[in-house]
């Protein structure tokens, strides 16, 4: 028996071998091509740009204006958490100059098997949740603390491993301060391939720099006037926010969005929302609406209270004609009403 499976998994192992070196051999003779017609910041060239979703694609293009050809390898308001990368991301990879990811764990996929399928020489790679304040991912998250979640239902192998390793909050950029650091590190990849524009690039930076610093402002003042403490989310997504401007946030899924949620844990999060006198649910429209319609009917069955759901948005892609800071402005409006600011 074990050396008929050994038999049977030989060519299998084989012909993943022959797709492996087919793949290199593509990304090889692209690189080479492109190579000869492209010269990273020159006068007649734009700096290719691939970053692996869309608001480090985002910065980038608010960065990098005229001079940047820009590309997201996730398409836009797409799942990040669970995505992988095609043969044709492989090869925009390899003829990008700036290569820009997140970290934090949310695209690991970018360095366990892009990284490590393409020749980076002469590439900048830039992480950007690098040395940034990282948070556990069950901080500001009271639906771990109170164990609401202990007990999911069919749970897959990625969202054990999120339990089990503790994985690092990895939604840096729904932070404007942190999204600030974040697009600084973009901007100094620009300066460094292309200083010849450098002032261009700066000039840029600057009016986004200020957005941003702006918006956390925005954030920081109406906030401080919230009448409540804690919001509940669908997702635990936005614990740098919390944590930045001082509230909680329960969750009915963590920050994998793959876990599947017990009957206690609704239960439990339903107990705390109607202690806490709070009857607003935050959903992200990326994601489906049972989990927040099922809290709404049982919330509204047990009290006679109406629950409203309003949207929080991840800012993955452009929606409804909104762009990244249309979304974080959305977001603000929407938490004041959450949080009970007058």
């Amino acid at each position: 028996m074990i050396a008929a499976e050994y038999r049977l998994a030989m060519p299998l192992k084989r012909k993943h071998v022959l797709v492996a070196i087919a793949i290199a051999a593509i990304i090889f003779v692209a690189g080479i091509v492109y190579t000869a017609s492209h010269t990273p910041g020159a006068e007649n060239g734009s700096i290719n740009v691939v970053a692996t979703f869309y608001p480090l694609a985002y910065f980038a293009s608010e960065i990098g204006g005229d001079y940047a050809s820009v590309a997201s390898l996730i398409p836009y308001n797409t799942e990040v958490h669970s995505w992988q990368p095609s043969t044709n991301d492989m090869l925009a990879a390899s003829n990008a100059d700036i290569l820009i990811y997140n970290g934090a764990g949310i695209d690991r996929w970018f360095e366990d098997s892009l990284l490590t399928a393409i020749n980076t020489t002469g590439k900048l790679v830039v992480e950007t949740a690098a040395g940034l304040p990282l948070i556990a991912g069950s901080e500001g998250d009271p639906y771990h603390d109170h164990d609401y979640g202990s007990e999911h239902e069919n749970e897959t192998a990625e969202s054990q491993e999120v339990q089990d390793h503790g994985l690092y909050d990895p939604h840096t950029w729904i932070s404007p301060a942190l999204a600030r650091q974040q697009a600084q590190k973009i901007y100094e990849a620009f300066v460094q391939l292309d200083p010849s524009h450098s002032a261009y690039y700066e000039q840029r930076w600057a009016l986004l720099s200020e957005k941003l610093e702006d918006l956390d402002q925005a954030y920081a003042l109406n906030l401080s006037a919230k009448t409540k403490s804690t919001i509940f989310v669908t997702h635990g997504a936005f614990g740098y926010l919390a944590d930045r401007y001082d509230f909680e946030q329960v969750s009915v899924i963590g920050i994998s969005a793959d876990e599947q949620p017990s009957a206690s844990a609704f239960a439990g999060i339903v107990d705390l929302m109607v202690e806490r006198d709070t009857y607003v649910i935050f959903l992200d429209p990326v994601y489906e609406d049972k989990y927040a319609n099922t809290l709404k009917a049982e919330l509204e069955s047990r009290t006679s209270h109406t629950v409203t759901i309003l949207e929080l948005y991840l800012m993955l892609g452009p929606v409804n004609g909104m762009d990244y800071f249309d979304q974080m402005e959305a977001n603000l409006l929407n938490l004041k009403l959450g949080l009970g600011v007058p």
